[in-house]
């Protein structure tokens, strides 16, 4: 079954349209990853799937059902996280108060243990840092954070806005090692991503959104080899 699919959608601030048409669907178990240009609407995308931006048309399928016009709040609570672009995070908070508020809608103590462990596990840098100020923490140690705090909600589908963000390179390749762990571990992901090359090397599938109306998609290795992908977005 799809864990997500999203049908001509739309979405409008005020009279401009930012979204035209969008139709798309994540896999369970995969990574799939939208692509294009600052502009393009990608996180008006990921807004409108969390329900912080409604829809003018359109229907957004999670699990099967119609989940269009829920509020973010029931949309977690199925199992639908994001990781916001910026990593929002409470600076004044630790590493451990950051992971437990991500996990407010767990109610079972030993589960929320095992979840703690396989974020430290994923980001072992964490793990001297539990008592550690987040806001203090580097850009790269925060994104961790960012999305570790995401799979302590334990999602079904992880929304991930830019990941990449900011992050030295050595970082970028550690956050994505993790992304792949992620995935293998049975988590669906959609990966919003600027930095193509590394989105298209742990994705399975991917859409080029351009002026928000999706222009190109394909799997993968397809997409890596595209003339126009590789001209626009891998400078090759």
């Amino acid at each position: 079954m799809r864990v997500l699919r999203v049908e001509d959608l739309t979405v409008k601030y005020g009279d401009a349209q930012i979204l035209t048409g969008i139709t798309f669907e994540a896999l369970p178990g995969k990574v799939t990853c939208i692509l294009g240009p600052n502009g393009s609407g990608k996180t008006t995308l990921l807004r409108s799937l969390t329900g912080l931006v409604s829809a003018a048309a359109g229907r957004i399928l999670f699990g099967g059902d119609e989940v269009g016009g829920k509020k973010t709040y029931d949309l977690v609570r199925l199992g639908l996280i994001m990781v916001p672009e910026g990593r929002r995070l409470w600076p004044s908070l630790s590493v451990e108060e950051n992971l437990r508020m991500g996990a407010y809608l767990v109610n079972d103590a030993a589960k929320l243990v095992r979840t703690m462990s396989y974020v430290f596990t994923l980001f072992p840098h964490l793990i001297t840092r539990k008592s550690q100020l987040c806001g203090t923490l580097s850009g790269g140690e925060q994104q961790m954070v960012a999305i570790g705090r995401g799979l302590m909600g334990c999602p079904k589908l992880l929304l991930l806005d830019e990941p990449s963000l900011g992050l030295a390179p050595l970082i970028v390749k550690e956050v994505f090692e993790a992304i792949e762990r992620i995935v293998d571990s049975g988590t669906t992901i959609l990966l919003v991503e600027q930095n193509t090359q590394v989105a298209l090397s742990v994705a399975s599938y991917g859409y080029v959104l351009e002026t928000g109306s999706v222009v190109l998609e394909g799997e993968a290795r397809a997409l890596r080899e595209d003339p126009h992908v590789k001209e626009a977005y891998m400078g090759l």
